[in-house]
């Protein structure tokens, strides 16, 4: 299974394990991940200590299932927004521009840069190719069947560029680009992104 299917796959867990990652979801929004307790978390989703246990091995284990169940949220805005789109282009450059719109929104990335960006960072940077190869391919994934440019480029190049873009304006914003609106952000993928769809652009 791809690190893709992995992220997008349907959780295994059941309604007591949901209510765990809901409640580990809102302490690491009030206090960051350091400060989350897992004994705090169990109470707050209302279970003994050993019930989350059974269900996640420990502090871990819950951070992986909230920032999994958030990226399936993140990948299937992106899917929904691009859907009914006809071209190859078209969903690439509103997918970057829905990407960057949910990312700078998101609420627990944005909590996590603030409290805790030595633990986040190197996730989206340093050690980030995980992160970015499963963007590429999501990416890549909503244009079946495309023909790829033209000279040495390849759907995933593209995609991972757009990627790696995506991951820098979010988490530096201040540029010379007018990037404030979704308008604006369309503009820029139109007239820098989509030329590497296209037969020698």
């Amino acid at each position: 299974m791809s690190l893709l299917e992995l992220v997008l796959a349907a959780p295994d867990t059941d309604a007591v394990g949901e209510s765990i990652v809901d409640a580990a979801l809102e302490e690491f929004l009030g206090y960051g991940l350091r400060r989350t307790n897992v004994d705090v978390v169990a109470r707050r989703a209302g279970v003994s200590r050993a019930t989350l246990y059974r269900r996640f091995d420990g502090k871990d284990a819950l951070v992986q299932a909230v920032l999994a169940r958030e990226s399936r949220r993140f990948f299937g805005c992106i899917a929904e927004a691009v859907a009914g789109l006809d071209t190859a282009e078209e969903r690439l450059v509103e997918g970057f521009v829905v990407g960057v719109r949910q990312a700078r929104a998101d609420r627990l990335l944005n909590r996590l840069l603030a409290s805790d960006p030595e633990a986040l960072l190197p996730y989206l940077t340093t050690n980030g190719g995980l992160v970015v190869a499963a963007a590429r391919d999501f990416l890549v994934s909503q244009a079946p069947g495309e023909p790829a440019p033209s000279d040495d480029r390849t759907p995933q190049g593209v995609a991972e560029v757009f990627v790696r873009l995506a991951i820098s304006f979010t988490l530096m914003p201040e540029s010379a680009i007018p990037l404030d609106t979704d308008d604006a952000v369309r503009t820029f993928a139109g007239a820098y992104l989509a030329p590497l769809m296209r037969s020698g652009g």
